[in-house]
């Protein structure tokens, strides 16, 4: 089952499954935003836009998602909100947007639910600025953790809806240009994690 598909069918529940589980700690992500210069940010995996209510508005955000119907539902969350916002349908593994074309690249529970988190990072460093900031928002077990149930569980779910395996420090290894600037549990002892990634010149 591709993830096109299967969030084509989450998405009339998506809302009310994620939507109170990531209140605070979606808001505490994007309390990094608050930068008083006008911004150009990529949010990658927008879906439904559960971010958008936290979003200040002076910024430029271009969001794009894989699933249309993720997209409408986004749309509609838009609607007669004061924010300048693009939606693109599209694949984070494979962005359509220029190299170094954004200040920050906004990952919120994408990460842990592509096939290739490491591609994903990589195209979200390609198409930000030098000196540009990734800000993460995803949930990575540790390289020292065994984490056997989460291993295990992810056999079954990494093709519906998201993975439980990934680790984020030898995601990070792939791409030598990203430094992690701060790095901070936010959910569940840590499973969940806020980390900033600064692009290297």
């Amino acid at each position: 089952m591709g993830l096109r598909f299967s969030y084509t069918l989450i998405a009339p529940i998506y809302d009310a499954v994620v939507a109170s589980a990531t209140h605070s700690m979606r808001k505490d992500s994007l309390r990094r935003l608050q930068s008083e210069q006008p911004l150009d940010i990529l949010i990658n995996g927008i879906g439904t836009g559960l971010d958008i209510p936290f979003l200040p508005q002076h910024h430029r955000y271009c969001g794009i998602d894989l699933t249309p119907a993720m997209l409408k539902k986004c749309r509609q969350r838009l609607q007669n909100k004061p924010l300048t916002m693009h939606l693109d349908v599209g694949d984070v593994m494979q962005l359509p947007y220029k190299d170094n074309q954004f200040d920050v690249v906004l990952m919120n529970l994408i990460l842990a639910v592509v096939p290739n988190p490491s591609t994903a990072l990589k195209e979200a460093c390609r198409v930000v600025k030098p000196g540009g900031k990734i800000l993460i928002m995803d949930k990575f077990i540790r390289a020292e953790q065994s984490a056997l149930l989460l291993r295990f569980i992810n056999i079954f779910i990494k093709h519906i809806a998201t993975r439980t395996d990934v680790i984020f420090e030898e995601l990070i290894k792939t791409v030598p240009q990203l430094h992690i600037t701060n790095d901070k549990p936010a959910l569940f002892n840590g499973w969940f994690r806020l980390i900033d990634l600064e692009k290297t010149n």
